[in-house]
């Protein structure tokens, strides 16, 4: 009878927490990109990040990722997510610099910080804390999502020499690198990513970066470029999740924690998908395609990008109290890691180069 009484029992609290498990609500977020479908590894850093999702949280948020094929709008993600248009973005903050200045050192800037420094920055000595700071006029919150890591300084149609070879130049930079390269003589513009490859095939353009081998070489700039030259101008470029502040505080405070560690480790993992792939392309284009000539701007273009460079951060300081605070701390920090940087990666790779 007592055996009975407790299976009743025990029944009867199975059903019950089962019930109170199926009613459990599921919140629905939507995350728009600036990248198409197949830009492997840009594309994959958010998809990777909604899977990390849904299997932490049981199935209690689902995040659906749209390309920019779907909402047409690859430079539109800030306006996007500011407006509740989208939930959360996934893009790069220099592609607004135009419309708000202060989020511009969050991708990366020229001669600045590499991947591994940015990450520090960002998660030991207060980059986040700047970085929210310079998106809350906006009712956003902004995290890493992802890192190229040193990218190529493009590619050009004809062999640059010396200074005078930019000037009347079209090419596809953005960021603070295109304010650089305008200074230089260059006509700088602005190219979403899908448009790049028919821009330079019908000289829209004469030169263009995108990323580096991985990318490029899926993008077949090689066909019509043939020179291919070594960065300077995004040595750590992280991308960056958007998340609309409303949608946000919605959330459970266990799904916000979980929304925060799949962003987190999603960021590392296209991080470290993207290095991978590059070694590979690299091998593959230095093997496959001979007409590439991998080059390092002269001595003479590189003393003129760094001039403009320092020119141009001291106007652009001026602009915003903000922005002079962010490009600050980071030149601060900066000088406190680069004697690290050098010691263990430069001296190291310098020493150990493969022949």
């Amino acid at each position: 009878m007592k055996s009975n009484f407790l299976k009743i029992i025990l029944t009867f609290s199975l059903l019950f927490a089962s019930s109170l498990f199926a009613k459990e609500k599921v919140y629905k977020l939507k995350l728009a990109t600036t990248w198409g479908p197949t830009a492997i590894p840009l594309i994959d850093a958010p998809k990777n990040m909604a899977a990390m999702v849904k299997k932490m949280s049981n199935g209690r948020l689902l995040i659906k990722v749209d390309a920019s094929n779907k909402h047409k709008a690859p430079l539109g993600i800030l306006d996007m997510v500011k407006g509740g248009q989208y939930d959360m973005g996934h893009s790069t903050s220099y592609f607004w610099k135009g419309k708000d200045i202060d989020t511009l050192p969050f991708t990366t800037m020229p001669f600045g910080m590499t991947a591994l420094e940015q990450y520090a920055w960002f998660y030991n000595a207060g980059g986040m804390k700047l970085m929210q700071k310079a998106y809350a006029k906006h009712k956003v919150l902004s995290f890493p999502g992802g890192n190229t890591g040193v990218q190529m300084g493009g590619w050009f149609q004809k062999e640059i020499k010396t200074l005078n070879d930019l000037k009347g130049l079209k090419m596809r930079i953005p960021g603070f690198a295109g304010e650089i390269m305008a200074e230089l003589g260059v006509l700088v513009t602005n190219l979403a990513p899908g448009e790049l490859y028919t821009a330079l095939e019908r000289g829209t353009i004469d030169a263009l970066e995108w990323v580096g081998p991985s990318m490029d070489i899926k993008m077949g700039f090689h066909k019509i470029a043939s020179y291919y030259y070594t960065g300077w101008h995004e040595p750590g470029a992280e991308t960056q999740y958007l998340v609309n502040k409303k949608s946000f505080n919605k959330l459970p405070k266990d799904l916000q924690e979980i929304l925060i560690v799949a962003m987190r480790a999603s960021a590392y993992d296209m991080f470290i998908q993207n290095y991978h792939l590059s070694g590979l392309a690299l091998g593959k284009m230095l093997k496959e395609y001979p007409n590439i000539k991998i080059k390092a701007f002269p001595k003479e273009v590189m003393d003129g990008m760094k001039k403009a460079n320092t020119l141009l951060r001291e106007v652009v300081s001026k602009k915003s109290a903000l922005l002079k605070e962010v490009l600050d701390h980071q030149e601060s920090y900066l000088k406190q890691v680069r004697p690290w940087s050098e010691m263990s990666d430069y001296l190291y790779l310098r020493d150990n180069l493969t022949k």
